[in-house]
C-alpha cells in the first residue's frame, strides 16, 4: 500500500518541488540581474564624479610641484650662502695662520 503510494505520487511530488525550485532560481536570477544593473549604474556615477575631480587634482598636483621647486631652490641658495660664509671664514683663518708662521 505504502509502496504503491510512493511509486504513484512520489515522482509527482518531486517534479512539483523541482518546478518550484526552478521558479525560485529564475526569480533570484532576475533579482540579481537587476541588482547588478543598479551596482553598475552606481559605479558609473562614481567614475564620472571622480573624472570630474581629476582636473582639480591635477591643478593641486601642479601647484605642489611648483611650491616644491621653489622651496628646493630657496634652500639651495641659503645653503650655498652659508657654505660660502663658512668657507670664507676658514680661508681667512688659514691665511692668518700662514701669516703667523
Amino acid at each position: 500500500m505504502v509502496i504503491e503510494f510512493l511509486q504513484a505520487y512520489l515522482p509527482i511530488i518531486i517534479y512539483i518541488l523541482l518546478i518550484v525550485v526552478l521558479i525560485v532560481a529564475i526569480i533570484i536570477g532576475i533579482k540579481l540581474s537587476n541588482l547588478l544593473d543598479k551596482v553598475n549604474h552606481v559605479a558609473d556615477s562614481v567614475s564620472d564624479k571622480v573624472d570630474s575631480l581629476n582636473g582639480i587634482f591635477h591643478a593641486i598636483d601642479y601647484a605642489t610641484d611648483k611650491v616644491n621647486d621653489f622651496t628646493t631652490k630657496a634652500v639651495d641658495v641659503i645653503v650655498g650662502g652659508i657654505s660660502k660664509l663658512i668657507h670664507r671664514k676658514s680661508k681667512n683663518k688659514q691665511k692668518e695662520e700662514e701669516e703667523d708662521i
